[in-house]
């Protein structure tokens, strides 16, 4: 309808216009056939406001400016365009041009359109309402049409702002600049939109939780929740023993080596005048050969009155994780109840003391024990057995076991039957040691066993202490044996042996 027709909008006296449209006329001519009524206005959607037609006009847009081809109904028999503009926009009139800022959007299919143009409802079944009633106070342009309460209970909420009702889709004041009506694409009544998903039942998915019986896809049948906690508990005792076993078997192991001591010299002064604590440099490079760590123990006196301290032998046996008892001075006769024959075979009976008391704390500990030269006789007394103070005085027939050529003098060795140590070694034919020793085990000590011999004299060579892991003792000096020359025996085997008791006793 046009301005002129608004009971709302100002008349202008100069050119009074009468109604001259047939009663059967829409209210506002659009580009369908199907005309408006209180009900289709109602099924078709609300008319929004459009820049052209607000209820009150400026003077710009008074009658005397618009054409009066706004006005002209539209003919019954002119087909649908090809874009159907929404309706109550400017492009809904014919003869005006577009808006850009209005909604537009295609035609539906013929068939939609037919079939949509047969559910609205005709001027057969309702009758023509005038112009005066379609833009009456009641129901203002721009403003939605009222709804039931039964319309209310049956739409749902629409995708552009609107409400779906019982003929379509009612487009609210702000959905998207337009309201969808009914005519062009709504639904049948009460029909559910094309983009809401259906909640009906349905199969469960293969792996749901539901096709499980409630269990999730990763559960196996049957789970209970105590085999469930059985295979967590089992997985959390298998990486703890992971780590406790890469603990035992990549911690750098570490090595304790007996400290050799030197005495005050009467008269003596600087370095000479005090107590040294020292260890050979070959001994300790063989050991850390096979990356170990190496840590000299030096001798403690818990009744210094200079610097007192709390610390035991025992406490170095507890953190070590083995003893390597290095050369040096003889044995005194003391420790094994003898007499020295002559006065340079004293001995070192302070370094005795120290020294077995260490041994005997590793032996406590069940860590493995290495003694080399002086280590092996001091094995030997500290399970009560005896040595011969001099071998070339007690043992005449036997070969020199200590030249001037000092570890360059060599000899063959034998293995008794059963020796721990010939299974330890490769097979060699001729094993070669070398021989830097005036004593050697004379009384052999309890619970020990002889090892190796020489091939020469049969002086005791080896000796192994059988209630223990690994307490060994060899006579001769194994980290000599490379500078020495190739055809010396290769002692590493034993060192490997002493470092694998020392890993597997760690704790």
């Amino acid at each position: 309808m046009t301005d002129a027709q608004d009971p709302k909008s100002p008349q202008s006296p100069q050119s009074p216009q009468p109604s001259s449209k047939p009663e059967s006329d829409t209210s506002k001519p659009t580009a369908t056939t199907t005309p408006s009524t209180p009900e289709s206005a109602k099924a078709g959607g609300a008319v929004a406001h459009s820049p052209t037609e607000s209820p009150a006009e400026s003077p710009a847009d008074s009658p005397a400016t618009r054409s009066s081809e706004y006005a002209a109904p539209a003919t019954p028999s002119t087909p649908h365009p090809t874009a159907k503009p929404v309706a109550g926009t400017a492009e809904g009139s014919s003869g005006m041009p577009p808006n850009p800022d209005t909604l537009t959007r295609p035609a539906p299919p013929p068939d939609a359109a037919a079939s949509a143009d047969a559910q609205a409802p005709t001027t057969a079944s309702a009758p023509h309402a005038s112009a005066a009633e379609v833009a009456s106070d009641s129901n203002p342009i721009g403003t939605p049409a009222p709804k039931s309460r039964d319309d209310v209970k049956a739409a749902g909420v629409g995708s552009a702002g609107g409400n779906i009702g019982e003929t379509g889709t009612t487009g609210g004041a702000g959905g998207a600049g337009g309201a969808v009506g009914s005519g062009g694409s709504g639904g049948s009544a009460g029909a559910e939109p094309p983009h809401q998903p259906s909640f009906g039942s349905a199969a469960p998915r293969p792996g749901s939780p539901a096709s499980m019986g409630g269990q999730p896809s990763y559960l196996q049948a049957g789970d209970s929740p105590w085999s469930v906690l059985r295979r967590i508990m089992s997985a959390r005792f298998r990486a703890w023993y992971d780590r406790a076993g890469q603990r035992i078997t990549q911690r750098t192991l570490k090595i304790g080596i007996s400290a050799r001591i030197f005495h005050p010299e009467p008269g003596s002064k600087g370095l000479r005048s005090k107590t040294l604590q020292y260890l050979e440099e070959s001994i300790a490079h063989w050991v850390m050969s096979r990356d170990v760590l190496v840590f000299m123990i030096p001798t403690v006196d818990t009744q210094g009155l200079l610097h007192p301290s709390h610390i035991r032998l025992h406490d170095y046996a507890k953190h070590l994780d083995g003893l390597v008892l290095q050369g040096g001075a003889d044995v005194s006769p003391l420790t094994y109840s003898e007499v020295a024959t002559r006065h340079e075979w004293q001995g070192d009976r302070m370094r005795d003391m120290y020294e077995l008391e260490l041994l005997h704390e590793f032996v406590e500990q069940g860590k493995p024990i290495l003694g080399v030269c002086r280590g092996c006789q001091l094995i030997n007394v500290a399970f009560g057995g005896t040595l011969h103070q001099d071998i070339a005085t007690d043992l005449p027939q036997a070969i020199p076991h200590v030249t001037e050529t000092y570890e360059h003098n060599r000899h063959t060795l034998t293995f008794p039957e059963g020796s721990s140590l010939a299974q330890m070694l490769a097979p060699v034919d001729v094993p070669i040691v070398n021989s830097i020793h005036h004593q050697s085990v004379k009384t052999l000590g309890r619970d020990l066993s002889v090892e190796a011999v020489c091939a020469e004299d049969g002086v005791v060579e080896a000796i192994r202490y059988r209630k223990a892991p690994f307490v060994m003792g060899l006579q001769w000096h194994p980290e000599f044996h490379r500078a020495g020359g190739p055809e010396f025996l290769d002692c590493t085997p034993v060192l490997d042996n002493f470092l694998r008791a020392a890993r597997e006793t760690r704790f």
